[in-house]
């Protein structure tokens, strides 16, 4: 359905480190960079815009597809490690479905982000 999604975040060189290594286990990166902002987007996936701003953003959910559960270890691996706070560990979410598997982490600016993978173990 999307396009795009573009969002400010308050610590600009923080996110862009962030975003960029929690992300990268999923195949997305830079592909546009100027002084208004960042690009950031994977092959066939909507991108995402992050621009610098002086308020506070209101906390947002952002939750990625991943190819498979291993990308999904990896990106929680990545994003603690890009200093992110564990939101929920790796595993199933059987309240969401049987084969919903995800991991969260809290970003720079508060925001929950995600990494989902809904297949079934191949």
């Amino acid at each position: 359905m999307f396009d795009h999604v573009k969002f400010g975040v308050s610590d600009f060189a923080a996110s862009r480190a962030f975003f960029l290594k929690a992300l990268e286990p999923l195949g997305v990166t830079i592909h546009m960079e100027a002084a208004e902002g960042i690009e950031l987007a994977g092959k066939g996936v909507p991108s995402l815009i992050l621009i610098p701003t002086q308020e506070k953003p209101a906390h947002l959910h952002l939750a990625f597809m991943a190819e498979n559960r291993e990308q999904v270890d990896a990106f929680h691996r990545a994003a603690l490690e890009a200093g992110g706070k564990d939101n929920g560990a790796p595993g199933l979410r059987p309240r969401y479905h049987a084969n919903y598997y995800a991991a969260f982490v809290i970003g720079p600016d508060g925001h929950n982000i995600e990494a989902v993978c809904q297949e079934p173990v191949a």
